[in-house]
């Protein structure tokens, strides 16, 4: 069956292995899917008349399909993310539609959804194993939340709504780009950029050059200020001039609102719809369609966290505001009583400035890469007991400044592999950080010989590549998305599960998919782990005692106003999505301003249209799930919060902890429900209060 595949010439048909990335060209995506959607077709098809209710006779064969596809799409898309080129993306447009289609057409399969259930019911349920059960309820689960069991009539209503949902994302997120790019302040005088640092003004001189005025400079202007986050928000954190903060923050809040760019309508539209997709589904809410493939148990549930969190992060968050009305007044502001929204970011830059007086800039010279890798290796083999060695030489890749290193285990046997693709490249390299699949473990049956194939994970950050004979320095911020990403990767390599479905990240719910990779995070503020890489490239003198002592003081600045912020998009999230009904006394904005009594210190404005841009849920993955981001913390702080309970200092005591982390987090991957896996390590239901304490919002 597969004969035919090996056989080609198209470095994306290989199916397995590692990708021959220097072989592969824009010119072999189409051809490649042309070929092989074809054959998967025909197998599904095959699979479809002879199914029978059987691990071996169903889940394998489905599995082998959903394989050969996901190696391919999987090689094509990490080239989009690290080598786009506009034949590559012409490419990838002209197949992707076909992919889908070819997911959807899986997902609805009746034949393979009765076996599945079939299979459910069957004698041999009771002779899997707990990975084997949940790949199969994951399966019917999702073929049920894809429309599967649903009468023809009402299966063609629900692939209706979801073609019109698409559409309206798309229409959302074109409306809020158009909006942003809609408005602009051109600035000519020296008194109109006051206060404003040289970074902005080369951007804002760029800008204007690019708006048609050719003689811009970052000296003498005009300079051109936009609604786009980089120029956006350090214009709010420096202007002196608060006459324009407040007329950039009212076209901030109003973008795409009004007009033919109006995106009030398509929230109600989405609202009612996504309303009649439960509906249809035998759900009563949108909401609980999200948390149906969730590791949160129910809206109460995800509400009650967000609650715990919220009395806190509200009373700090009201001393903060007070605290800065009082710094303001130091500084003779005539606005020092009155702070409105368009004041406190400029009020709160100021602040920090004075109380933790350090640039991101002073610190680079002691986060060099290679000294930065070793800090990380040396952690993982300290909590984990595994081993980083280079492999460089070992794989194919797809640019030369790409890293390819070893995990071992005690033994010295190789366990897992990873690439590293740590610098920007502007011009074909998207924004960001992540982490993706290259290969999955899995026990891999070859003429007769079964083996375990060795998980393979890609790492990608966009950092300052080095220049000029120095190493490529990094900022505090780019060594915690180093750890946050590796932490992901740990996750997918350290996995014991032998089915690639549920091995690693796979079938891992998505409020719970982050604790590996905040948890990483954490060590970054681990006095051992940071002296022991903190050093600086020239003198090799380890960081000052100060400055670890102000990153300490400056993780903490404003958190209670940060925490509220998150938690007000979560309750507004889930109560447009669980309670709110599309045509009834309530506006999506009155539920907002209802929902902003408890969780905003200074309400939002009567024309603050921000609904209009959270892409988030209205254009994005996160519809009644928003309250992931701190769900997840939850859990990543209390799981820290077990290292310090041992002793962070206590050596054994680490190592044992690591170690039990290592088989239940990392080990078991989407085997286990997450809950059953947090207490496996935990010895209990995870708890909110670390995640205070780490906020310095209740006293450790």
């Amino acid at each position: 069956m597969g004969e035919k595949v090996t056989t080609s010439d198209n470095p994306l048909l290989a199916g397995s292995g590692l990708p021959r990335f220097p072989d592969i060209k824009p010119e072999h995506v189409v051809p490649a899917f042309n070929q092989l959607l074809p054959q998967l077709e025909e197998e599904l098809s095959k699979l479809e008349s002879q199914v029978k209710p059987t691990w071996s006779d169903l889940v394998e064969p489905l599995q082998k399909i959903t394989e050969r596809l996901n190696w391919s799409w999987g090689v094509v898309n990490h080239l989009m993310g690290v080598k786009n080129s506009p034949e590559l993306r012409e490419a990838y447009e002209t197949v992707q539609p076909q992919v889908v289609q070819f997911f959807n057409k899986l997902n609805q399969s009746q034949p393979i959804y009765n076996a599945l259930k079939a299979l459910r019911h069957s004698d041999s349920w009771d002779s899997l194993d707990s990975a084997q059960k949940r790949i199969i309820e994951a399966a019917i689960r999702d073929a049920e939340l894809s429309g599967v069991g649903l009468q023809p009539e009402a299966q063609e209503r629900f692939n209706a709504i979801q073609m019109e949902l698409a559409e309206l994302s798309t229409k959302f997120s074109n409306n809020v780009l158009d909006a942003t790019k809609a408005f602009s302040l051109t600035l000519t005088t020296k008194e109109e950029i006051d206060g404003l640092p040289p970074s902005l003004l080369s951007l804002a001189a760029q800008a204007a050059r690019e708006a048609g005025m050719e003689n811009a400079t970052p000296e003498n202007g005009p300079w051109r200020i936009t609604l786009d986050f980089p120029s956006y928000f350090p214009f709010m954190q420096y202007s002196t001039r608060r006459d324009l903060r407040e007329v950039l923050y009212k076209a901030y809040i109003t973008r795409a609102s009004s007009q033919k760019l109006d995106n009030n309508p398509i929230i109600e539209r989405i609202l009612k719809l996504r309303q009649e997709l439960a509906q249809l589904l035998g759900y009563q809410t949108y909401a609980e369609v999200s948390l149906a493939s969730k590791m949160a148990p129910n809206v109460e549930a995800v509400e009650k966290l967000l609650e715990e969190l919220r009395q806190p992060s509200y009373n700090a968050a009201v001393k903060e505001l007070e605290d800065l009305k009082a710094f303001a007044a130091s500084k003779h502001a005539p606005e020092a009583n009155d702070l409105k929204h368009w004041d406190i970011s400029f009020w709160a830059e100021r602040q920090r400035e004075e109380k933790f007086a350090f640039t991101q800039e002073q610190l680079r010279p002691y986060f060099p890469l290679p000294q930065v890798l070793d800090g990380l290796f040396g952690l993982a083999k300290r909590l984990f007991g595994v081993t980083i060695t280079p492999a460089d030489g070992q794989a194919p890749v797809w640019h030369e400044d790409v890293r390819y290193f070893q995990i071992s285990d005690e033994t010295g046997s190789a366990i897992a592999y990873f690439y590293l693709d740590p610098y920007s490249r502007p011009g074909e390299k998207r924004g960001g950080a992540w982490m993706d699949t290259c290969i999955n473990r899995g026990k891999i049956t070859q003429n007769g010989v079964t083996k375990t194939r060795l998980p393979v994970a890609y790492l990608v950050c966009n950092q300052t590549p080095p220049v000029d004979g120095l190493p490529s320095l990094m900022t505090f911020a780019e060594v915690e998305t180093l750890f946050h990403e590796f932490g992901h990767g740990l996750h997918h390599m350290l996995t014991k599960v032998d089915y690639p479905a549920a091995a690693g990240i796979n079938n891992v719910e998505w409020d719970a998919v982050e604790l590996p990779s905040q948890f990483m995070e954490n060590w970054c503020y681990d006095r051992a782990t940071l002296f022991g890489m903190a050093k600086h490239y020239e003198t090799g003198e380890t960081l000052p005692e100060h400055y670890y002592q102000k990153l300490l003081a400056a993780k903490n600045y404003m958190s209670g106003n940060a925490i509220l912020r998150q938690l007000h998009f979560s309750f507004l999230d889930i109560e447009l999505h669980h309670r709110y009904r599309p045509g009834g006394k309530e506006t999506p904005k009155d539920v907002r301003a209802r929902i902003a009594k408890t969780t905003t210190v200074i309400p939002p404005l009567s024309e603050d249209a921000f609904l209009c841009a959270f892409g988030h849920i209205f254009a994005g993955g996160y519809a009644a799930g928003y309250y992931s981001y701190k769900w997840a913390e939850v859990l990543s702080a209390d799981a820290f919060a077990a290292f310090e309970e041992a002793g962070l200092d206590n050596e054994q005591a680490v190592k044992a902890t690591g170690k039990r982390y290592r088989d239940t987090i990392l080990a078991l991957g989407g085997s286990k429900h997450p809950m059953e896996v947090f207490q496996s390590f935990r010895g209990r239901a995870p708890s909110t209060e670390p995640l205070l304490r780490h906020s310095g919002l209740v006293a450790g």
